[in-house]
């Protein structure tokens, strides 16, 4: 034992976590590869993710932990020395220490934290079918859509965005006359069939579930300003990891959007972070809390995707710790991914049960000392069996341990402490305020109207030359030409790419038109968009 380690206290390369017969330590450099924390309701599962979340953030490493009961948000305040705590920490031989982290709330509703928002675009087919429980032909027509839009540069940012590019590429049955208009949706009627058969009646089934998920509040969720990821991977002032809470009581009332949306944020950070093997410590780590949801039903194709993600995302530096009531939750390829093990007591009252035990049991590193499935039932509360990862990457043998204080409050915070939190948070005022610009659904109204404005001082198709010409046709179709008082994410994008056009076109060049400039999202002519492994927008 070091000096360090006689202290009890976290060091550069640790994280005390409890004691009994041996000191549980968690080893930053090791943290990358992931983690489970396990246990009946009321055994201390939240606790023990207060003191992980607390350690990272000692270390200067950022969190994101979604809050689904609200105690977690007493990580934001001063710790108070009671009894039952100073007793505690006592008998692990810890002095305690109070302690507060910084803080920032995040909610999918706005109302006890910043509002988080994501586009359709960036969300993907894959995962958008997951949240709005659709079948395989349903999904198929779905990526059809996506592929249309971005085939023809249509962004799609809110649900009215999507809802008018579903009506679009239903085929127009109905019969004209010889002196009728011509459609002015028919290319994108053509281009949906030309992907197989679009029917009236599945787009009308899908139509039917985007309306269940907006009665559940998720058109809160799909808009800009989307957010962007870096934001959860800060540090204070101090040099300490910001903690990012994520306000879930009244997100867990539609538990497929709090599992997509999870899901959607990891497989973000997969696609963004540049790779980084082997560091001393993570660049955040990400706790699951009811895990059990993202796995729930889901179909074999999302399945291997999400073991895809797992498996790889420990070389960008990010460590994800599943919290779930037991660990048959988890399926068997993604349980092997996960290192480093906190299980709290399960209770055996049927058979189910008494399996389940059997099962955590044997997930562990065999402990000659103990008896690993008789022990589950006898923890009491605040009581664990550890195994953490060793030096050389194997799970150490599994020890019963008393986990220690958390050092800031456990339980919730007030709502006047959490108003006086976000007021100073360092993301106060850039996701407050949504944004809704020009975008698919007014691009979709704009050609069916017959309309292009164009913008003050803009030379029109009459002026300025062929440049000016071409210039204004193009910007017309992408509807970059009309005044506004700034341009959105796909505005941007479509500026870009209308620039292009015109330039390659006076140039005689014959490059790929298409090609996403900055911006969070993109549009692509002539080719299709690159995604990543859960159907998200990669943004390169």
């Amino acid at each position: 034992m070091t000096a360090q380690d006689s202290k009890l206290g976290d060091t550069d390369e640790k994280i005390f976590v409890g004691k009994g017969d041996e000191q549980a330590w968690l080893t930053l450099a090791l943290a990358n590869r992931h983690g489970l924390v396990t246990g009946a309701t009321g055994t201390g599962k939240t606790v023990s993710l207060q003191v992980m979340a607390e350690g990272f953030a000692r270390a200067g490493v950022p969190v994101f932990a979604a809050d689904i009961k609200g105690d977690l948000s007493g990580i934001s305040e001063v710790g108070e020395a009671k009894d039952f705590i100073v007793k505690r920490a006592s008998e692990i031989g810890l002095n305690f220490q109070p302690d507060q982290f910084s803080t920032v709330f995040w909610d999918v509703f706005g109302e006890q934290g910043h509002p988080v928002r994501a586009t359709v675009t960036e969300m993907g087919p894959l995962l958008l079918a997951r949240m709005l429980d659709l079948n395989d032909v349903q999904e198929g027509v779905l990526n059809v859509a996506f592929r249309v839009a971005d085939d023809n540069g249509l962004t799609l940012i809110d649900m009215k965005d999507l809802r008018a590019l579903l009506d679009a590429i239903v085929p127009d049955s109905g019969k004209k006359a010889a002196d009728a208009a011509e459609d002015p949706l028919a290319a994108i009627r053509k281009a949906a069939q030309g992907f197989g058969n679009v029917t009236k009646a599945t787009v009308g089934t899908i139509q039917r579930q985007l309306l269940v998920l907006e009665n559940q509040g998720g058109t809160k969720f799909f808009g800009e300003p989307a957010l962007t990821l870096k934001d959860f991977m800060k540090t204070d002032r101090d040099g300490r990891g910001m903690v990012n809470i994520l306000v879930a009581d009244k997100l867990m009332q539609n538990p497929r959007l709090y599992a997509t949306f999870l899901l959607w944020m990891l497989s973000e950070l997969f696609e963004e972070l540049p790779e980084a093997g082997d560091l001393p410590k993570p660049k955040l780590v990400f706790f699951f809390d009811e895990a059990h949801l993202l796995f729930n039903d889901a179909p074999k194709a999302l399945m291997d995707k999400i073991e895809q993600v797992v498996r790889l995302i420990r070389s960008k530096a990010v460590g994800v710790y599943f919290v779930t009531q037991n660990p048959v939750d988890v399926p068997d390829r993604v349980l092997g991914q996960l290192g480093n093990r906190v299980q709290h007591a399960l209770r055996a009252f049927t058979p189910r049960d008494q399996k389940a035990v059997a099962a955590a049991a044997q997930t562990f590193r065999p402990n000659p000392k103990l008896d690993t499935a008789k022990v589950i039932m006898e923890l009491g509360k605040g009581e664990a069996l550890v195994s953490f990862l060793e030096g050389n990457g194997t799970p150490a043998m599994v020890e019963r341990v008393l986990i220690r204080p958390p050092s800031a409050r456990i339980g919730p915070i007030t709502p006047d402490e959490r108003k006086a939190i976000m007021d100073a948070s360092p993301v106060k005022g850039k996701y407050d305020t949504a944004v809704d610009e020009e975008s698919a659904y007014e691009m979709i109204q704009k050609r069916i109207a017959g309309t292009a404005a164009t913008a003050d001082g803009q030379v029109s198709g009459n002026g300025g030359g062929l440049l000016g010409q071409i210039g204004s046709i193009v910007g017309s179709i992408f509807g970059t030409n009309v005044k506004r008082g700034r341009l959105s994410a796909g505005q941007v994008i479509a500026r870009d790419v209308t620039r292009s056009v015109t330039n390659q076109v006076i140039g005689g060049m014959a490059a790929n038109i298409g090609k996403s400039v900055g911006g969070q999202l993109g549009g692509s002519i002539g080719r299709t968009l690159v995604r990543g492994a859960l159907g998200g927008l990669l943004r390169r």
